[in-house]
Formats: structure tokens, sequence, C-alpha cells
């Protein structure tokens, strides 16, 4: 795919809306709506990858409480013929149909590829990827299973959500623990498995959330690049055709 002249590909990851409190969110979903506004008419696709919220289950007629504003406007650049793809995260695995067909929003639940501007994309959230982190990924596998998804839609959703609520708050941004720095290329799972990927195929650009870092990492002729976050960071990817370029929005500009 060749990008229509002034055209570009935007990537973004980990807004957790909802946290630390009402107020806190408001604030950053405003800001992220200014972001969106900003890059609309350049936009030729939009990737939104994870943990766009702090805590989002879909039950088969209700959806989480809020997000108004950013929902509206997710809504209003689609109907506008922008093209938007979101992914799940750790924190926002629970999606279903609500997007797709309310928004006509596609949803990824795991790792894509593709071509633009003669460079080949591998796109994903992140979180399960790489060696290691073996409960979580039992967790998960547990989680996205349709069986388990079913029997907590049995649960009220009051109760269901406030229960995921509970235990989002009780991971470690939550509770002070700080892992936002890089650990070394040999000890950071997504880089390990990006190079492990590329000794079976070429890869431009690995892009990834999940760990709240916002970097570039040269892996010979190919780039690691993880999106950073909105809670402190406010980073963001683009691609103009040619090159990538990770980015700091400012509201103020």
């Amino acid at each position: 795919m060749q990008l229509p002249q002034g055209k570009k590909i935007f990537f973004a990851s980990d807004f957790h809306l909802g946290i630390p409190d009402k107020a806190s969110s408001l604030l950053r979903e405003r800001r992220i709506c200014q972001w969106l506004d900003r890059i609309r008419d350049e936009a030729e696709k939009i990737y939104l990858v994870g943990d766009l919220f702090d805590v989002w289950f879909e039950y088969k007629n209700v959806v989480p409480k809020g997000y108004t504003r950013f929902l509206g406007k997710l809504a209003e650049m689609a109907d506008a013929g922008i093209a938007i793809e979101i992914f799940t995260g750790n924190h926002d695995l629970w999606m279903r149909n609500y997007f797709p067909e309310e928004l006509n929003i596609p949803v990824h639940y795991g790792p894509i590829t593709f071509e633009a501007g003669g460079k080949k994309f591998f796109v994903a959230h992140g979180d399960g990827l790489g060696p290691g982190d073996h409960q979580y990924k039992f967790l998960k596998s547990v989680m996205s299973s349709p069986f388990a998804q079913w029997l907590y839609r049995r649960v009220h959703p009051d109760t269901g959500v406030g229960i995921a609520n509970y235990f989002s708050r009780r991971g470690a941004k939550h509770q002070g623990a700080h892992d936002g720095d890089f650990k070394g290329e040999d000890r950071e799972w997504l880089v390990i498995f990006a190079k492990e990927y590329l000794q079976r195929e070429h890869i431009d650009y690995f892009i990834f959330g999940h760990r709240h870092l916002a970097m570039t990492l040269p892996l010979g002729n190919s780039w690691y690049i993880n999106l950073g976050d909105w809670i402190s960071l406010n980073t963001y990817g683009e691609f103009d055709g040619t090159a990538f370029h990770l980015k700091t929005f400012d509201s103020h500009e």
C-alpha cells in the first residue's frame, strides 16, 4: 500500500482511561481527543494499540460507563471515513462486538502484519509475547476463552465491572511500583521476541505498547518501537510513507 500524498499512519497505545480517578482520566480523555482532532486531516489510518481503558468488559447489552468524549470522537472520525483499528490489551481484553457494530471499528485480538510505503509492520499490544511471564500467559488463555467470558457475564454488570476495577487497581502502577526503565536487550521480552521473529521473517518496524516506554531501538536493518503511554508521556508514532517517527503531543502547540 502506498500512502496518498500528505497522508500518514498513526499509532498510539496505553491511554488507560479510568485511572487514577475520574477527574484525571477526564483531562487525559480530552487531551486524547485534541490529538485525534489534530491528526485527522493527515490520517490515512489510525492504530490504537491496546489498553485504551484501564478496565473494559462488555456484556451483551452493556458496556462500561463513561468515556463519552473519546467514544464520540472515534465515531465521528469513523463516520468521516477515517480508518481506525483497535487492539485489545491486557486491561481491555474483553472487547466483543461493540466497536465493530456501533463504531465500525475493527478489533484485533492479537498481532497483525501489513505493508505500507514499501515497509513491513508487525503491530501488537505486546502482552504475553516473548519468553517468560508464564503465569500471565496461562491467565490470559483462561480469560480469553469464550466459556470464561460467558461465565463472567452471568455476574451482574455492577458487580462484574466493580471486581475488574478492584483487581486493576491492585496492579503495579496503582501501588507505586515502577517498571518504566529499559532492562536491556537481553532482558526485555518484546525485544527478544522481535529478534527471534527476524530469524524467520523480515520486518521493518515492530510496534508495541504495554511497556509504557517511549523508545526506538535499531535491530540491524529493523526497528523495535514502543509507543509509550498517555498517563505521563503523551507519545505516539507516525509513519509518513518513508520513515517512522516517535513524537510527543503538546496540547498547547
